[in-house]
């Protein structure tokens, strides 16, 4: 991709299907949520749902770690539906298709370790939506209204690649 295909007020990051890699994934998103103004708990929340969207892409899309890429996009949307300012997160794999309609958290009742990556995705962000890419691969697109603590915008046009080792930003 080019330096234009940066969008203002938009952060990108491609890391590779290596749960190795998730760490760098939280701490940018976190530290990008927090220079924009996002309360604690909004932040640790969004963090923790895109930890879990990137950990479904490696186990489910990819079928374990892999040198495939994931990429991440934060957007802020301002004056979404005009109420409020809203993140917008999507996450992009390359990995097999899935009906997103088979996409569910499982049984609540049930216990057992795992599995609960889709409820906590849904419980914390305000939107969720699974889609199928033509190109290949899934996307899945999740939005949080926010509000921020200070008057801040996402710093924009900031791409960053781990595993390739490419940060720019876009002029």
């Amino acid at each position: 991709m080019m330096k234009e295909d940066i969008n203002p007020g938009q952060i990108e990051l491609t890391i590779l299907a290596n749960p190795a890699y998730l760490c760098v994934a939280r701490a940018a998103v976190r530290k990008a949520l927090e220079i924009s103004g996002f309360d604690a708990q909004d932040a640790d929340g969004v963090t923790l749902a895109l930890d879990e969207a990137l950990t479904n892409v490696i186990r489910h899309s990819y079928g374990g770690p892999c040198e495939k890429p994931i990429i991440i996009k934060l957007s802020q949307i301002p004056n979404y539906q005009k109420k409020t300012s809203a993140l917008e997160v999507v996450v992009r794999d390359f990995g097999k298709h899935v009906d997103p309609k088979t996409i569910k958290s499982r049984d609540l009742n049930e216990v057992r370790p795992g599995g609960l990556g889709v409820h906590i995705i849904q419980t914390v962000m305000d939107e969720v939506e699974y889609s199928c890419v033509s190109e290949g691969g899934m996307q899945l697109r999740m939005l949080k209204l926010i509000q921020l603590t200070d008057c801040c915008e996402m710093t924009s046009g900031v791409r960053a690649s781990f595993g390739g080792s490419r940060i720019e930003k876009a002029q």
